[in-house]
């Protein structure tokens, strides 16, 4: 991306890509996992950071990838990570404190080609300094009516919009926070999560107010994770569908065709966002 790439070569900090939603069981650590582990694969330097100082999810899920390659010998791609102390309130205050963690994080992590940033689902101090970095935002939502309401207020009759959600508004605070001398913009992408495998007139409906959306506040959607199985085993292993590569001699994969299809909507995804040459050591 033109944005990443430019603020690459001038700074030499990483890109950062912040996955936030005030709406938690959307696949924020899932889709941030997988986003790391397929970077590194394809020859990134990735850095991650869980700011989700409660549930933890992101930690322990890179935790059991560490102790799964210790307990087998399998070499497994693992991102330089990062964890940071609670903080409490959202006042402006504990905002000040939470910039310069980020700051300080920032610094440490020069180099890198990405930092990964699982925010927690509330509009908290940590996860408002995490938006205010992004260079890329990136937004799951099941694929789900009760989940467009996170981005806007819908006339559903009229197919209308009504007034951007509370944390639209949120997102836009944190926009103007980057000053427009850095030379890039910030790039807002709204991941479906959880898409059903079969189309249905509910995923019509929510395909034409994604659309809708899009052109009313200024996102790009893309296509997330289906509703598979899979995602969730993988956890206790700290394991990704990317673990499990495609066969290079032409033969036929062993791997079911549920790994098969995960694998490609994780490639699809990385292909859609996060698209570059890596940085030269």
């Amino acid at each position: 991306m033109e944005g990443a790439t430019l603020l690459k070569e001038r700074t030499g900090r990483p890109t950062v890509v912040v996955i936030g939603n005030e709406k938690g069981g959307t696949g924020k650590s899932t889709t941030a996992i997988h986003l790391a582990i397929a970077l590194l694969y394809k020859g990134y330097r990735v850095a991650t950071l869980d700011l989700d100082c409660r549930q933890k999810t992101f930690t322990r899920y890179i935790e059991n990838r560490r102790n799964y390659a210790a307990r087998t010998g399998q070499l497994l791609p693992v991102p330089y990570h990062h964890t940071t102390d609670p903080l409490e309130g959202a006042d402006t205050s504990a905002t000040v404190v939470a910039r310069a963690r980020l700051a300080s994080i920032l610094r440490t992590t020069e180099g890198y080609d990405y930092l990964i940033l699982d925010t927690p689902g509330s509009a908290s101090a940590l996860s408002r300094a995490s938006h205010e970095v992004a260079d890329i935002l990136i937004t799951p939502m099941n694929d789900s009516l009760v989940d467009i309401d996170v981005l806007a207020h819908v006339d559903w009759d009229r197919r209308e919009v009504r007034k951007p959600s509370v944390y639209c508004q949120f997102v836009r605070e944190c926009r103007t926070q980057r000053p427009a001398s850095e030379g890039h913009r910030f790039q807002w992408v709204v991941v479906r999560n959880r898409l059903a495998h079969l189309e249905s007139r509910n995923m019509r409906d929510i395909d034409g107010l994604v659309k809708l959306l899009a052109e009313n506040i200024g996102f790009q959607s893309v296509r997330g994770f289906g509703e598979r199985v899979v995602y969730r085993e993988l956890f206790a292993n700290g394991l990704t569908v990317l673990d499990f590569p495609e066969p290079q001699d032409g033969s036929v994969s062993t791997a079911p065709p549920s790994h098969r299809a995960a694998r490609a909507e994780v490639l699809s995804l990385l292909d859609a966002i996060c698209t570059r040459e890596p940085a030269t050591v």
